[in-house]
This record gives C-alpha cells, structure tokens and sequence, in this order.
C-alpha cells in the first residue's frame, strides 16, 4: 500500500490541472472562462502538449468517462471532492499492464471529449505562438 504522503503530494501535483480540464467531459460545451481557466494552469505547470495527452489519456478519460456514465439526467458538475480522490487512487495505480490497458483502451475513453481536448489544444498553441 501506498504512504498516504503520496496521494497529498499527488493531489498537490496534479488536482488543479484535473479540476481545470474536469469541464472537458460535462454534458454541455465549456464556456470561455473555462478554457481560459484551463489554459492559466497548464501555462503555470508548464505543460507540453504531449504530456497534456498523457495526462488527458491515461490520468482523466478513464475516471472521468465513469463518471459520465454513472450519472443520471443532466450532468452539470462535480463533486470535486470525490472526483479528485478517484483521479488520484487511478493514477497512483497506473503501472504496468494498468498503464497499457489505459492507452489501448484511450479511444474509448476520450471519444465524447476528444473534440473539446483539440479546442483546447489549438488555443494552447496559438497562445505559445
């Protein structure tokens, strides 16, 4: 088992990317203050592009198409509580055949977010440019 140490430094790592790319997977379009949210973080984290799609990939998509799935009638928030617990318990176990079942299985689990991940993509690279 895991030192809870590391669930805290993952969620000091990590919870504010995921909470700002969570708007990704709701019911309805991200509005502009989200995208912007998003873009502040991953500016402030300095992520790549690449390391993005991991991160969106293998991290996010499985956990956040559970929760798409799971949930009845209109699907407007988070907890966010919850969602972060269950993002970082997914990605303390993402090792080994955990690791490629997740990429394999990615197209899945990114399909109905896929187009909102390239918006924000774009807007990342224009940005950079």
């Amino acid at each position: 088992m895991h030192d809870p140490t590391d669930l805290e430094a993952l969620l000091e790592r990590r919870g504010a990317l995921w909470l700002a790319l969570s708007p990704l997977w709701l019911e309805r379009e991200p509005r502009e203050h989200e995208y912007a949210r998003m873009l502040e973080v991953i500016e402030a984290q300095g992520h790549t592009p690449q390391e993005l799609e991991m991160i969106y990939r293998l991290e996010m998509a499985p956990v956040m198409a559970r929760h798409q799935m799971s949930v009845a009638g209109e699907w407007r928030a988070f907890d966010e509580d919850r969602l972060l617990l269950d993002l970082a318990r997914h990605t303390r176990r993402l090792q080994g055949w955990r690791k490629g079942f997740w990429l394999l299985f990615s197209g899945l689990t990114t399909m109905m977010s896929r187009p909102r991940f390239n918006v924000l993509i774009e807007r990342l690279q224009v940005t950079a440019s």
